[in-house]
């Protein structure tokens, strides 16, 4: 779909529900994999670097530990709401350690559905970063989500290719800050 800032970006469209899934592949410079991977985690200062947060934490539910996130969209639409579930893991393969973030919707009923905020029902996220072998991150990104609603094409395009990369160099500002506060 297109390239910038050493990211590349695809999309597949998912012919049952007639929306893309997303594929990202690149390198963030100057962001080791082990920080990358804590700044991506560390919702709190989430809150602080990502401008389209309302609302952001953690719950614990039935044992599990559940993410909810309100994202500001902009006027007219409402804001869209997420419930998931998420992990993060550290594999050795074949000596080259892989930072791994699973993300997946879930519904729990801790968690009711908001007036005037579209709950986001199918949404699952795969994340991987290793090594670029330098001071930086390769980064793969596996991404979908039915965001509900009647949200226009020239909207879900600009999004795509607007909000990804600028998404990643606000991700990158966040690393290099995250350094400096710890």
């Amino acid at each position: 779909m297109m390239e910038t800032l050493g990211i590349s970006i695809y999309r597949l469209l998912d012919q049952q529900t007639g929306l893309y899934e997303y594929k990202v592949f690149g390198v963030l410079e100057d962001c080791p994999p082990a920080l990358l991977a804590d700044v991506y985690m560390d919702l709190d200062y989430r809150k602080q670097w990502d401008q389209y947060v309302k609302e952001l934490y953690e719950k614990e539910c039935n044992g599990k530990t559940v993410v909810y996130w309100e994202v500001k969209y902009p006027f007219p639409m409402s804001n869209r709401d997420y419930v998931y579930i998420r992990q993060r893991r550290e594999l050795d393969v074949e000596g080259r350690k892989i930072y791994v973030v699973l993300a997946q919707s879930t519904s729990v009923p801790q968690f009711a559905e908001r007036s005037g905020v579209i709950r986001v029902k199918g949404y699952k996220q795969s994340l991987a970063i290793e090594s670029d072998g330098k001071k930086g991150s390769k980064v793969f990104m596996h991404y979908f989500d039915n965001p509900g609603g009647q949200i226009p094409s020239w909207l879900i395009n600009w999004a795509a290719k607007n909000g990804v990369p600028n998404f990643l160099k606000d991700l990158a500002k966040a690393c290099q800050n995250y350094l400096q506060k710890t």
